[in-house]
């Protein structure tokens, strides 16, 4: 290996157009990975997105897209306006037009000089209308979005529209088909029929333009897909409605060539291709829909962006669009608003609603120094502070992106779906052509028509469409609610994986622990209580060490006013001096009483017990004699008890590791319910605690908060990090517990549970309605237009059932 820079590898997102089933995905999916410099692509066909991870120094983003197109797709680009200020010259427009070009995820861009617009066509997964903005920004100029651009929703909207305009000429058309052809059945004969209806010159105009013109569509598919070797759904329609349509034209002209009656003709197929078409478009149509609400996680945390922020420019207040503001900026928030990007408190004091980040519904107080986050709601004070973090770096943005991330993925248990969908076209034109010639040469000999009808039944009910959604829908609305769960998954194959985990290591401080210690105990010795936290509250508040900062919080926490101190000394490893009022206070250990010879024996048995609780007791000396001890605990979280309790009702074993010692871990764990500990463990150490349970056959997952936590994180099964700790730690994991709330363990199981139960529901719904309807239809039990309302259905059925993971309650 060369000793040269190793070239990042970097992930690109591209909106897919044209496929109409499993089978483009993935051979979109084989296309892009068999390319040079692409380390992993992935289509997701519910999304219809592809994300590739690449080496930008031997591919790039603009080939891909030129292979998606040599493959018969395309990839949706979205095109903005922008009105351009500070040009002065044609040397300006071509200078922005040279460098906006230039930037990654821009496929074209046009300047007019004369106009002073500019057109740029870009994919929005990305590059975004703001950074545009911000690199012509950058070059001295100024440009103005003229319009917002089409974003995926209205792109989906547009689509749906189009398909009901297409569906609705469709239905107008076959109606007398269908009528025409239900009057045949002898139980209908009471019903009136039109003598035109009859005629098969009527009824080949009617057809004609739903076979041709609705029915393009499936056309284009199939010449697309036969075009790259391989065959999808649109094959099968295509074959099954075509061979409908020219039998009953060949009849019509066999009909008219014979001098056949104006009014009557034949039994014709017409009904068959037009009712075929109108139901796959039908049934794509309903598909469309509820694949449109597996992704409303997405749109609610979308939702959740505050539309416009005021910034201080030039010492005025100026009201911008959010995507405007940039790092650096100085952002007012009034009561009520939403907190527009992420930043820290310069001046003033508020309460913060961060329920949508923590789950936690008591509002947090925020004073000068601390760090705000976008889309959380300033409740009752006015708050300036400077943004931080803007755009896609946002917490909310990222929140948003592992969610796109985990919907786009695929589930290692969707690779059977797509194996299958790969060969099962073929094989089902194979059982086609096999069913006419036995029906047409053994059961009903010469019988070409009984035979054509057995083969169209049977390529219809055989498209793989449910097939194709069954894993992808599910782990979108699954992982989607598991967002509004608080329980972020990376990727579908964490989410998967999730499922299998039988034992829990819970890191202690911060996981089961607040991480934040408290004042648990008070006891004082011929001094009144609030005369003895008085002088020791004065005296510790001169100190920095944390567990001072707990007593004395605790203190002013019963509303005890602290004087000053006159004097202060910290004294390493024993604790402190002060002076309060006159009076000499010494608090700390055991060894400071006996530096100073104050007896403290008879309080010593009470000091062990506390100690055995996980406490940290320390005792206190007024003018040279003992006046009593303060005790402090990082004390447990409301819900690790329950959190535990739950997980052993799933049949998980639950795990507490930490570098306390043993007496104090005991204490801790006992609290909570854990009976497996592993205490004094250094933070090097975990990873290798992690390792020797998997060495015992056990799946693990890892749960916890800081930077010690990352390696053990990233070498267990599943790494969960709790979302109020470090960034680290979110980073190294697979699975994000934004609440900081052990809750959301169980919480994340269940909801992976459900998930994966789902999947096989609707993976054994697809397969075994094709496995059951090939024969049906093969026994001649299945008209071709059951046949294609079945199909339709299944499709729906899936999706539907996917749904119903965005209503699963905990």
């Amino acid at each position: 290996m060369g000793t040269g820079a190793v070239q990042e590898q970097k992930k690109a997102s591209l909106q897919l157009t044209g496929m109409t089933c499993a089978a483009c995905a993935n051979r979109i999916e084989k296309g892009l990975s068999k390319m040079e410099g692409v380390q992993d692509a992935n289509v997701n066909f519910a999304l219809e997105k592809a994300s590739v991870t690449y080496d930008p120094a031997v591919v790039s983003v603009k080939e891909m897209e030129e292979k998606i197109q040599k493959l018969g797709y395309g990839t949706a680009k979205e095109t903005v306006d922008f009105q351009l200020v500070g040009m002065y010259c044609a040397a300006c427009a071509s200078k922005i037009e040279k460098v906006v070009g230039k930037m990654p995820g821009v496929s074209q861009a046009n300047v007019n000089f004369a106009l002073e617009t500019a057109r740029v066509e870009f994919n929005p997964a990305e590059v975004s209308i703001s950074d545009i903005q911000q690199r012509v920004e950058k070059l001295g100029y100024q440009a103005i979005s003229k319009q917002e651009a089409p974003d995926q929703e209205s792109h989906r909207k547009e689509a749906i529209a189009k398909q009901k305009r297409k569906l609705i000429l469709s239905a107008i058309l076959s109606l007398p088909l269908l009528w025409a052809m239900v009057t045949h059945f002898s139980f209908t004969s009471w019903i009136w029929m039109p003598e035109l209806f009859m005629n098969p010159w009527f009824q080949l105009a009617l057809a004609t333009p739903v076979q041709f013109y609705i029915g393009k569509q499936f056309y284009v598919g199939a010449y697309k897909a036969l075009r790259n070797k391989s065959a999808n759904m649109d094959v099968l329609v295509a074959l099954g409605t075509s061979a409908a349509y020219f039998y009953s034209l060949y009849l019509t002209i066999d009909w008219a060539a014979a001098g056949g009656s104006v009014h009557h003709g034949p039994a014709m197929y017409y009904e068959t291709s037009a009712v075929l078409i109108t139901l796959v478009i039908l049934g794509k149509l309903f598909e469309s829909l509820a694949k449109g609400r597996t992704s409303e996680a997405i749109k609610t945390l979308m939702g959740l962006q505050a539309k416009t922020a005021v910034v201080i420019r030039d010492g005025q207040e100026t009201t911008v669009p959010v995507e405007q503001v940039m790092v650096g900026d100085i952002v007012v928030v009034k009561p009520g608003e939403k907190i527009p990007v992420d930043g820290r408190v310069i001046e003033g004091m508020s309460a913060v609603d961060e329920s949508m980040l923590t789950g936690e519904s008591i509002p947090v107080e925020k004073k000068a120094g601390d760090t705000v986050i976008g889309a959380t709601i300033n409740k009752n004070g006015r708050l300036k502070f400077e943004a931080s973090k803007v755009g896609k770096e946002t917490a909310l943005a990222q929140i948003i992106k592992v969610v796109e991330e985990a919907q786009g993925s695929k589930a290692p248990i969707q690779r059977v779906a797509d194996v299958i969908s790969g060969i099962f076209v073929p094989i089902v034109v194979g059982i086609a052509i096999a069913a006419f010639l036995i029906w047409y040469f053994w059961v009903t000999p010469g019988n070409f028509a009984n035979a054509l009808e057995i083969a169209i039944a049977i390529l219809v009910i055989a498209c793989p469409c449910a097939l194709g959604l069954a894993t992808p829908t599910s782990i979108m609305a699954g992982s989607g609610r598991a967002a509004e769960l608080g329980v972020l998954f990376k990727g579908g194959e964490h989410l998967e994986a999730t499922h299998k985990m039988d034992t829990i290591v819970l890191d202690k401080t911060g996981t089961v622990t607040k991480g934040k210690p408290e004042l648990t105990d008070v006891q004082a010795h011929d001094f009144e209580e609030e005369a003895f936290l008085r002088l020791v509250g004065a005296a510790e508040k001169s100190s920095e060490h944390p567990l001072a900062e707990a007593i004395v919080a605790g203190i002013e926490a019963k509303g005890i006013a602290l004087p000053a101190a006159q004097e202060f000394e910290a004294i390493p490893g024993y604790g402190i001096y002060a002076s309060v009022d006159g009076h000499e206070v010494l608090v700390g250990t055991r060894k400071l009483m006996a530096k100073h010879q104050i007896p403290v024996e008879s309080v010593l048995p009470r000091m062990s017990e506390l100690e055995t609780e996980g406490k940290t007791a320390m005792l206190a000396a007024i003018d040279g004699k003992y006046a009593g001890l303060v005790a402090v605990a990082d004390t447990i979280k409301e819900t690790s008890r329950e959190a535990v309790a739950r997980l052993k009702e799933m049949g998980i074993e639950v795990v507490m590791m930490t570098g306390d010692n043993e007496r104090t871990a005991q204490a801790i764990a006992k609290q909570v319910g854990i009976d497996h500990v592993l205490a004094e463990v250094l933070p090097e150490g975990k990873a290798d605690e992690v390792k020797k349970l998997q060495q015992q056959g056990k799946k693990v997952a890892m749960v916890g908060d800081g930077i010690n936590d990352a390696p053990a994180l990233a070498v267990a099964d599943i790494g969960m990090a709790i979302g109020t700790g470090t960034d680290v730690a979110m980073e190294a994991a697979d699975v994000t517990l934004m609440k900081g709330d052990l809750n959301s363990i169980p919480d994340a199981i269940y909801m992976s549970r459900k998930t994966m139960s789902n999947i096989r529901q609707n993976l054994f719904w697809a397969l075994g309605y094709n496995s059951l309807g090939i024969p049906i239809a093969a026994i001649g039990l299945l008209a071709p237009w059951v046949a294609g309302a079945a199909m339709a259905l299944s499709s729906v059925s899936v999706v539907l059932n996917a749904l119903r993971l965005q209503r699963m309650k905990v």
